[in-house]
Parts: C-alpha cells; structure tokens; sequence
C-alpha cells in the first residue's frame, strides 16, 4: 500500500467518525425545549453573559486544564469555597463550568459557543437537571435527554474526555416530593448513558440522606442547595474516581 492511499483511507474512516457523531447530536438536538441550545434572557442574561465571557478569559489563561466541572448553581457554588476548591482541584488546572439557574438548554448553547473549545481535559464532572424539574416540572424522560445532547456534544468536542456524569443531587424533604421524584426519574434514565469507557456514572446521593431517605435542613438549607459543609464530603466522594480516571 502506497503512503498516499494509506493517508486517503485514514482521512476518510476519521470523516466518516465525526459525520456520524454529528449525526447523533443531531437526533437529539432542537426536537424538544431541553436539547435545543438556549442561552439566558432578560434580567438574566447580563450577568451570564458576562460570565460566559469571564470563563472564556480563565480558560485561556489556565492553559492546560486537566480538570472540568460543568452544571448549574450547585456547580457554581465552588466559586465561594475557593480554599476548598484549591485544595482538591487546583492541582488539575480546574475550571469551574457552573452557572446558576442552568438547565440543560443554556449548557448546550455554552457548549456551542465556546467554552470547551481548545482545551483537551482529561476528565469532566458534570451534573445537570435539577433546573429542569424545578422551573418547569419537566418530564424525566426529556431532561434525560436534554443531558444525553450535551453528552454526545462532548464526545465531539472532547473526544478524548472521560466524563463523570453525576446522577442529580435529591431535593425536597424524602422521597414523596414531586420535584424529588422527576430528577431520580432522570438519574434511573441517565445511569444507562454510562459506558465506563468514555461515559462514567456516579450516585453519591447517599451522603446528602438518611436512614430513611430523608434529607434535612443541615444538609441543605433549601432541600436544593448543599450547604456549606457538606461540599468537602462531596470532594471525599468522588475525588478517588477523579484520580483513577485521571490515569
């Protein structure tokens, strides 16, 4: 085999590769409200905007980030644990991905627009959903797929990625709540998502309860939000699998 035809067979099994991948976000993308890219609006979208812009800026100037986090305001929230965060993460060139209010649809339009392009991280944490139930009692099977979007456009973009998706962290009092009921719809539906090749699933949400599946004001204040205590227990819970997956 002469070296131009070996160059001409490898060109187009790669061309081949990336057209079906595009085709695979595009099953998904732009059917329902929850895989269709959405940035912010109105009051909103000043601030996010200019953080977009920041994490554009920090990206560039990590330089070669190892580490990313990418999902909503319990994401986010690492922003005013910095000494925290330093500790576990720094290490990685972490970037942190998390926005307030996201849902699936507003990190889909971030991921469009630029805020993984360029960079090569070994691995990503994401966890992203709750929003979905929270603003519009979304049905579980459509937030399922607003994340399953954003999963087939990391694989495009980061390719050589391993992503550890988070199942979502339980809200409201105990299991009876409704909100509660739609995200661990959503995580029974998501866990399936994991190939433990380049997709990682991982449910941590034993930590937040207890005994009885009840989750208590100490824990999150809001039956939302982990409080402030609880985030180094969340670094305890998945930095091992980070490590292993960083090899």
């Amino acid at each position: 085999m002469t070296r131009s035809i070996f160059i001409i067979i490898v060109f187009t099994l790669l061309t081949s590769a990336t057209s079906r991948g595009a085709e695979l976000i595009e099953s998904v993308k732009n059917t329902i409200r929850s895989t269709t890219p959405e940035k912010r609006k109105k009051r909103e979208a000043r601030w996010w905007m200019k953080r977009h812009k920041l994490k554009l800026s920090e990206k560039a100037a990590l330089g070669d980030v190892k580490l990313v986090f990418l999902g909503d305001s319990i994401t986010h929230a690492w922003d005013k644990y910095k000494s925290e965060w330093d500790k576990y993460f720094a290490k990685y060139k972490a970037l942190n991905l998390g926005y307030s209010g996201d849902r699936t649809e507003n990190v889909l339009w971030r991921l469009d627009n630029g805020e993984v392009d360029g960079i090569n991280p070994k691995v990503l944490v994401m966890m992203i959903g709750t929003n979905n139930a929270g603003h519009r009692k979304e049905k579980s099977q459509d937030t399922a797929l607003g994340i399953k979007a954003i999963l087939q456009e990391l694989r495009i973009k980061l390719p050589e990625t391993k992503i550890l998706m988070l199942a979502i962290f339980p809200r409201g009092k105990n299991d009876n709540d409704e909100l509660r009921k739609l995200t661990m719809g959503t995580n029974e539906i998501i866990k399936t998502y994991a190939d433990d090749k380049h997709i990682f699933y991982m449910n941590i949400n034993k930590i937040f309860l207890d005994q009885d599946r009840v989750l208590h004001k100490n824990v999150m204040r809001d039956f939302l939000h982990p409080n402030e205590s609880m985030y180094p227990k969340w670094d305890e819970a998945i930095l091992p699998k980070i490590e292993e997956l960083m090899q």
